[in-house]
Parts: C-alpha cells; sequence; structure tokens
C-alpha cells in the first residue's frame, strides 16, 4: 500500500476520534514527502527515516515529536497488517532540556499594553487600539494567536460575552466566555473597527491591519518583538529565548491556577475546566502550561498546610 495513502488514512481515523492535531498531521505528510510520493510503506528503509528525523541541525525536541508520531502511525500500520515492524530506530537521542517559557508579571503586562500607545514604527500596520485589543485577548483567554486571529465578526459576541472558536488544533469547535474587563476592551475596539469603515460582515476578519487586511501571525509575532524591546520586557534568568508572544498563554494558565489556589476553589476540578477552555484534548497538555512560579508555588503551599491542619480541600 501507498505510504501516502495509508497516512491519510490513519489521520483520518485519528481525526474522527478527535486525536489528530495539525502539527501531527504535518509530521506525517512531511515523512511521506520525504519518503517519496509514490513509496510503497512497506519500501520503507531505517536509514531513510534516520535521514528524517535528523533533518539538518541539532537533535531538538521536534526530534521527539516526529518520532512520537511516527511510533503511532506505524502501531496503526501493523496492526492493520500493512508492515510486520516498523523501520524506526530503538536508540533515541537523550531528550533537550525542557523549554522554559515567561511567565509575565501583572508589572510586565501593564508595560506592554501601555506600550501600544506610544510605540511605533515607519509602517505601523497594526493600529495601536488594535494590538491592545489582541494582548487583552490573548492574555484574557490564553487563546492561540493562531485562534484569535483566525475569529471573524460573527464569531464574536460582545453582548453575551464569549467568542467562538472554530476548526481548531484539534479540528474542534468551542464557545469561549470573556471576561468583563476583556469585553469592554472588545467593546471598544468594535466601535472604532465600525467607526472607521471596516467591513460589517459577519465572515470578515474581526483583527485587521490598518489597511483593512486580515492580520497575520508573522506580522503579530515580529510587531510583539518590538514592542516588548520597547516595553523594555525582558528575560533576566539566563535563557536563551526572550519573552514570545506564545508566552501569553502560559502567563493565563498560570494566573487562572494562582487565582484558583487563592480563592480557594477546588484546584481538582479547576483543572479540567481549565483544559477545555483551552482547547486541550488531554489534562496533560494543560500541565505542560503550568510552570511553577514563586507566586504559584507560595498559594499552593498554603492550600496544602490548609488541608493538611485544617482538613480544608485541595
Amino acid at each position: 500500500m501507498k505510504l501516502s495513502q495509508l497516512i491519510s488514512e490513519y489521520v483520518a481515523f485519528r481525526k474522527s476520534l478527535g486525536e489528530v492535531g495539525r502539527t501531527n498531521g504535518y509530521i506525517l505528510r512531511a515523512f511521506s514527502k520525504a519518503m517519496g510520493d509514490e513509496a510503497d510503506i512497506g519500501d520503507v528503509q531505517p536509514y531513510r527515516v534516520n535521514a528524517f528525523l535528523a533533518g539538518s541541525g541539532p537533535v531538538t525536541s521536534h526530534w521527539h515529536r516526529k518520532h512520537s508520531s511516527l511510533i503511532s502511525f506505524y502501531r496503526y500500520a501493523i496492526a492493520h497488517g500493512h508492515v510486520a515492524s516498523s523501520p524506526l530506530p530503538t536508540v533515541l537521542p537523550k531528550q533537550a532540556e525542557r523549554f522554559a517559557p515567561h511567565i509575565y508579571s501583572r508589572d510586565e503586562l501593564r508595560r506592554l499594553l501601555d506600550a501600544t500607545n506610544a510605540y511605533r514604527t515607519g509602517r505601523a500596520f497594526i493600529e495601536p487600539h488594535t494590538f491592545r485589543a489582541l494582548l487583552f485577548l490573548l492574555y484574557g483567554t490564553g487563546l492561540r494567536i493562531s485562534e484569535a486571529l483566525s475569529l471573524t465578526l460573527g464569531d464574536v459576541d460582545l453582548q453575551e460575552a464569549f467568542v467562538i472558536v472554530r476548526d481548531t488544533k484539534f479540528y474542534k469547535t468551542r464557545l469561549v466566555p470573556i471576561g468583563t474587563q476583556v469585553c469592554e476592551v472588545l467593546v471598544q475596539y468594535a466601535k472604532r473597527r465600525k467607526d472607521s469603515g471596516r467591513s460589517q460582515d459577519k465572515s470578515a476578519p474581526f483583527f485587521m491591519t490598518r489597511r483593512s487586511a486580515p492580520l497575520t501571525v508573522a506580522l503579530v509575532e515580529s510587531s510583539f518583538q518590538r514592542l516588548r524591546d520597547y516595553a523594555g520586557v525582558r528575560r533576566t534568568d539566563g535563557a536563551r529565548y526572550q519573552p514570545r508572544l506564545h508566552d501569553l498563554r502560559h502567563t493565563f494558565a498560570v494566573h487562572r491556577l494562582t487565582e484558583g489556589y487563592r480563592e480557594k476553589q477546588n484546584v481538582q476540578k479547576l483543572l479540567p475546566q481549565l483544559s477545555t477552555y483551552m482547547g486541550h484534548a488531554k489534562i496533560s497538555s494543560t500541565q505542560w502550561y503550568l510552570t511553577m512560579t514563586p507566586e504559584l508555588l507560595r498559594e499552593a503551599n498554603l492550600r496544602f498546610a490548609q488541608y493538611a491542619f485544617e482538613g480544608g480541600v485541595l
């Protein structure tokens, strides 16, 4: 059977279970292309698989993501009798040191938001009020940047205070409630958007450039890097990477859990709710976002002390 055909069958099967994200599908399609469009699955040789896994640079976490995707695929292929064994290597390189996301402090968040009003470039494609509203939404809801930029006018219901995220990472659609402060900022943005003559068609992008074009992930990320530098927000822990736009999603998760501890919520119930809210299929995916900060550790220790000495609920 052709490798490309079996991969399409496998992706469709996993998609029907809601278990295949876009990254997984992308890896498998890249693997098929690397092996050859007409390749038979039985003809795939270990040395070619190793070359695909190795890529062109040093071993990173992406090596293991590719390996994990191929393991699942070959288990499926073996179970359905398409091959007798897997050509994947049995000796794996050491995992790269886990990347540590930057958890923004509330002071840093204020500086970033305040900087949107003063920050300018020679070609300011993103208007200040648009940038501010977008950052508020990302931090206030933990949306992925791709999800926020995919929102249309019809996906944003500011009267009922929710947005609809469609066909997201795991091919699902979910309703995301938004808080009062975020909603107020989006109401102000929507009014300015309308007053400036932007399209009011329900299918029009909610976030647009100065020239009424859809915002792209690349444009927002590059603009955010300049905004971050302008606001003086930098890592001081010696980490290689400077704070990223995606770290707002990590910050959302950590701050929500910290607030849950502080408000004496049942964290065991909060975690599944947080996972669903963030669009994760498994709680383990949400746990990846929960970097232990001094503030979170302090609140967790206080809760444990209450549990141990007062019989409270964790």
